[in-house]
């Protein structure tokens, strides 16, 4: 391999394909990494890349020698807080020509933090299939930013236990709480 060689990204493209751009805290993404190639080369593996990044807005006093006084700094302080490379295929030796769909699949975790965009801090979660050479850099898909929530609470149905009585008149059961019998329509004597 030449000199140069070593700097430039072999001629291949990846493709990741997800179904959805929503999913929820603890749901398991599933997806296809394909690959395909036009160059002769060498993979040490086929992965996505899975982040969830947060940035927060951060200030800081600085002193400013031209001033001479101590000035107000805004700065972007990032940390990642999950990242997965889950991988979908072990090494490979790529020849012009090649095609090939990989799936993948992923868990976001329960404990996550679910995405958020405001004015101070965000949290962002994004995915990208990546083609992985020893000593060259790697042949990435386009980053597909995803949208985590959290998950919906199940919905409790109280059922109410309702006293039957009987009308006065025709003996027909009516709900204790009835004004007048559904039977004969008389009012109900209280």
């Amino acid at each position: 391999m030449g000199l140069f060689k070593r700097f430039k990204k072999p001629k291949a493209s990846v493709s990741l394909k997800i179904p959805k751009r929503t999913f929820e805290l603890g749901d398991d993404l599933k997806g296809a990494i394909t690959v395909s190639c036009q160059d002769e080369f060498d993979a040490t593996e086929v992965r996505a890349e899975l982040r969830c990044v947060e940035e927060k807005r951060r200030e800081r006093w600085v002193y400013d020698e031209r001033l001479e006084r101590k000035v107000r700094r805004v700065y972007r302080d990032h940390a990642t807080l999950h990242s997965a490379d889950p991988k979908a295929s072990g090494s490979l030796h790529l020849l012009p020509g090649f095609k090939k769909t990989f799936p993948i699949k992923v868990n976001i975790p329960a404990g996550g933090r679910e995405s958020f965009d405001g004015m101070d801090a965000n949290v962002t979660w994004s995915i990208k299939g990546v083609v992985a050479i020893k000593g060259r850099p790697d042949v990435t898909s386009e980053t597909i930013e995803l949208q985590v929530i959290r998950p919906a609470a199940p919905t409790v149905v109280k059922e109410k236990e309702v006293v039957m009585i009987p009308c006065e008149y025709c003996e027909t059961l009516m709900p204790e709480t009835a004004t007048s019998c559904p039977n004969c329509r008389a009012p109900r004597k209280t």
